[in-house]
């Protein structure tokens, strides 16, 4: 059933952004009803809140922030700010491993219980500050933030490998998807591409349940 909720989703979807195939397969292998309070509005073209303060990004976000990340032939990338887990689970369809970290143990939890359900094997996941980033498994070939910042901590262009790509929302009150590329190890800007609006990135972690 909801491959058929997901292609109706995919269809409005690409009325505002032209979807790659890949990239269309990707989000319409996965049951978005698992990821969201409201099963009825699951499909829909919306932010949804998730508790915590916290939102599922609309699907129409997390498509052009994968597309915008240029998933191909690459093996590895780190999520700063696992959420839900919606979009590190797109992104196992397209990266040999995701790595994920998440600041609020509860929504960690239960995004830990989603993948498992699914039966998905190639998500990471980490309770820290994303911020630090996740230097055990560095470099890695893309970085994408799924949160906003007013700049890039510098731990995070360290664990990126050279010419690889990070993709982040900059800015607070005019937020831009601004693309990066590593080259002599520093980050350049590569393209700003969209307006967004995202939850701004918070120090420290947030435990218990």
């Amino acid at each position: 059933m909801h491959r058929i909720q997901n292609a109706h989703m995919c269809a409005a979807i690409a009325k505002h952004f032209p979807l790659e195939e890949r990239i269309k397969e990707a989000i319409c292998a996965i049951p978005r009803e698992e990821f969201v309070p409201s099963k009825q509005l699951a499909y829909n073209l919306d932010a949804l809140p998730m508790g915590a303060d916290q939102f599922v990004s609309s699907p129409l976000t997390v498509a052009k922030m994968t597309q915008f990340l240029k998933p191909y032939q690459v093996d590895s990338v780190l999520e700063v700010g696992c959420g839900s887990g919606y979009q590190a689970m797109v992104l196992s369809k397209l990266f040999r491993r995701v790595f994920s970290i998440e600041r609020i143990e509860k929504l960690l939890i239960e995004a830990k219980e989603r993948f498992r359900k699914l039966g998905v094997t190639n998500i990471h996941t980490k309770l820290g500050d994303g911020q630090q980033g996740w230097p055990d498994y560095a470099p890695y070939d893309r970085i994408l933030f799924s949160a906003c910042a007013r700049s890039v901590p510098s731990a995070l262009v360290d664990q990126l490998e050279e010419g690889g790509i990070l993709l982040a929302p900059i800015g607070m009150q005019d937020q831009k998807i601004t693309r990066f590329v590593k080259q002599k190890g520093r980050l350049e800007v590569e393209s700003v591409l969209d307006s967004c609006l995202f939850v701004p990135i918070v120090d420290g972690i947030e435990r218990g349940v």
